[in-house]
């Protein structure tokens, strides 16, 4: 044993010995084994970019408590998206039949009709936000506007989509 070993070394010694303990454990908090690799990749990438002190030690610890946050992380994230799929189903009474399933072209085309109507300042925050990812500070610092400037145009444009996006769903 080194007494000043990598960091980076200690990890991939840690990956190499216990990631199928890990990928047991993660799929017990989730029940779904496709995904669990995906979020045992992660915990490990959280942990390599990470500035803390990792140790033999501690490193242990560390990767549980990030693999018990990433598996809380993908409950509440299946709990929103389950609560926007009630939100929807009731706005627009959606049943299973299947002439009322829009087809993801139709749904497209109703967006980008949608966007074509805001103005091409909220146009383009709307889809950077949306379709890249964006947060408002990185929309801010790209587009050099100020944060709140950028917070309120898009905040206008998602008003004025969903009430476009409802009333032709309607």
């Amino acid at each position: 044993m080194k007494i000043n070993e990598n960091t980076t070394d200690i990890i991939v010694e840690y990956y190499s010995k216990h990631r199928e303990e890990l990928v047991f454990f993660v799929s017990k908090g989730i029940q779904r084994n496709d995904i669990s690799e995906d979020i045992v990749q992660n915990v490990f990438l959280r942990i390599l970019c990470t500035k803390k002190m990792v140790t033999k030690v501690t490193l242990p610890g560390l990767v549980y408590t990030v693999a018990r946050n990433l598996i809380y992380d993908y409950w509440r994230h299946r709990r929103s998206i389950e609560e926007y799929e009630h939100y929807i189903t009731d706005r627009t009474g959606y049943s299973d039949d299947v002439s009322s399933i829009y087809s993801a072209k139709e749904i497209t085309e109703i967006l980008e009709r949608g966007i074509a109507q805001l103005n091409s300042k909220q146009s383009r925050i709307y889809r950077m936000s949306i379709f890249e990812g964006k947060k408002v500070s990185e929309i801010s610092n790209e587009l050099d506007m100020k944060y709140k400037s950028v917070e309120n145009n898009l905040g206008i444009a998602r008003r004025e989509m969903k009430e476009y996006v409802l009333s032709m769903l309607a």
